[in-house]
């Protein structure tokens, strides 16, 4: 772990809100604030200077700017399913970035070639919006597709916590459906299953949502 001790919340938060977003209220609500409920510092610090950087479900970019800004990536790759989504991530960047980018829409099956290329791979809070027949083959699929010694951050919330009901309540207010959360041992296993060595777990609470983050490396 790049731990930068000196990178607080308040950095990001102050950072997001600096920027120039055209967008609709929740977006930027979106953008502006999620580092609030989401461990944002903790998984930035994960990624080590000009390493090629991707976040799978990228949503409107403002986590990969924030790696662009404070982890100084050579590249950073994100993919998203949504194209306003996509468009707001390519806004971001086109006014804000200081690394190479590219931002691609994703039909949320067919993982692209390009995540060979990556030293690094987030997937933050994605896996429960995946429906649940699915959920085990999406990471298998995308497991495949990383390079030897690549790593992948998972970083869900933890099915196996009563406070699941709270992001369960999220989910369906701001994203106008309910997750398939996962205890966060079912996640391991699947990672194991696909060549991926745990190297680092941990449990995280803001507020009240009960996040975990595995930190795998591809043998």
């Amino acid at each position: 772990m790049n731990k930068n001790n000196q990178l607080t919340n308040s950095d990001l938060l102050r950072y997001l809100k600096s920027l120039d977003f055209k967008s609709g209220f929740i977006d930027r609500l979106k953008v502006y604030y999620r580092p609030l409920v989401c461990p944002f510092v903790e998984l930035i610090n994960y990624v080590k200077e000009g390493e090629k950087v991707g976040d799978i479900g990228c949503g409107s970019g403002q986590f990969c700017l924030l790696l662009a800004e404070f982890a100084k990536p050579s590249l950073v790759y994100g993919i998203e399913i949504n194209e306003r989504l996509v468009n707001n991530a390519r806004q971001l960047f086109n006014k804000h970035a200081k690394v190479p980018y590219e931002f691609e829409q994703f039909d949320g099956i067919n993982f692209p070639d390009k995540i060979a290329e990556l030293d690094v791979i987030f997937l933050n809070d994605v896996l429960h919006h995946v429906p649940k027949p699915n959920q085990e083959k999406f990471i298998s699929d995308l497991c495949s597709k990383m390079k030897s010694g690549a790593r992948l951050i998972v970083k869900d919330i933890n099915g196996g916590s009563l406070l699941v009901y709270c992001n369960k309540m999220h989910d369906f207010v701001f994203a106008g459906e309910i997750g398939h959360e996962l205890p966060y041992q079912t996640t391991q296993n699947w990672l194991q299953k696909n060549q991926l060595t745990i190297k680092e777990f941990n449990k995280k609470r803001m507020y009240v949502y009960p996040h975990y983050t595995i930190i795998a490396e591809k043998k």
